[in-house]
């Protein structure tokens, strides 16, 4: 793994290379964020962008969204996918922030992980964006990239989030999930652009030619993880193959 200062240098080489990285999910509150984010699994964020105008529309706040009807709620975010899946987590984030934070999202991980479907990593975007705390989301782009760089060295999220918080400062945390996260859309991606790199020459993955992302054991978990999950995925009822939105948020 790279030292500290090696890695605040590589962030303030990405940083130059995405300036003003942010995330493109829209929004204009916490309860907003947080609803986006959940969309978010397992597809685009301009696909969620598309939907949740009319989302928003039917249901301003946690204390609308409580009283939705399931089958209304699953048709105005069914092109999102794992749609059935998403909308119970909805309702049970909307009514559990009704019963117990007042229909306001609360300021603290602890008691955002506490919400139906809600893991580390959508606690981390809404913190970080929505309520002006420092928080580093792990999406399978800061997986793979800070990986391949070599700033971290895990492929658990949760372990992944700490490496790369202790060698930066807590106001740089939120820039860098979504530096790395643009930088994996764009540039890392599974078959990388590494001739558009700006940090290919303090890159392990360009350096050594490895084939892959992350170690063989991380492999052999995700592909596990795939098979166990795809066959949920096909008992869940939604409409996207793959992992389905409360094992993605780690």
């Amino acid at each position: 793994m790279k030292t500290p200062a090696e890695t605040r240098a590589i962030f303030t080489s990405l940083e130059r290379q995405h300036p003003n990285a942010d995330t493109e999910l829209h929004y204009e509150d916490p309860y907003q964020l947080l609803v986006a984010t959940v969309l978010s699994a397992q597809t685009t964020d301009v696909r969620v962008n598309q939907v949740t105008p009319a989302l928003f529309a039917h249901y301003p706040d946690a204390a609308a969204l409580s009283r939705a009807k399931p089958a209304a709620l699953e048709r105005l975010i069914q092109s999102t996918g794992f749609f059935r899946q998403k909308a119970r987590s909805l309702l049970g984030i909307a009514q559990a922030l009704v019963a117990d934070h007042n229909g306001t999202v609360p300021g603290d991980m602890n008691a955002l992980v506490q919400l139906p479907g809600v893991g580390r990593k959508t606690a981390n975007v809404v913190l970080g964006h929505a309520l002006g705390v420092p928080g580093l989301a792990v999406d399978r782009h800061v997986l793979r990239v800070s990986n391949r760089i070599g700033v971290a060295n895990s492929d658990d999220p949760e372990v992944v989030e700490q490496q790369i918080c202790a060698a930066l400062p807590k106001t740089a945390w939120t820039r860098a999930s979504d530096t790395l996260i643009l930088h994996g859309r764009r540039i890392c991606k599974p078959k990388p652009l590494c001739d558009r790199c700006a940090v290919r020459s303090d890159c392990d993955f360009n350096r050594t030619g490895q084939t892959a992302s992350l170690a063989p054991a991380a492999r052999r978990a995700t592909a596990r993880r795939q098979k166990t999950t795809t066959g949920r995925a096909g008992r869940g009822g939604g409409t996207a193959r793959g992992r389905p939105a409360q094992h993605r948020d780690r």
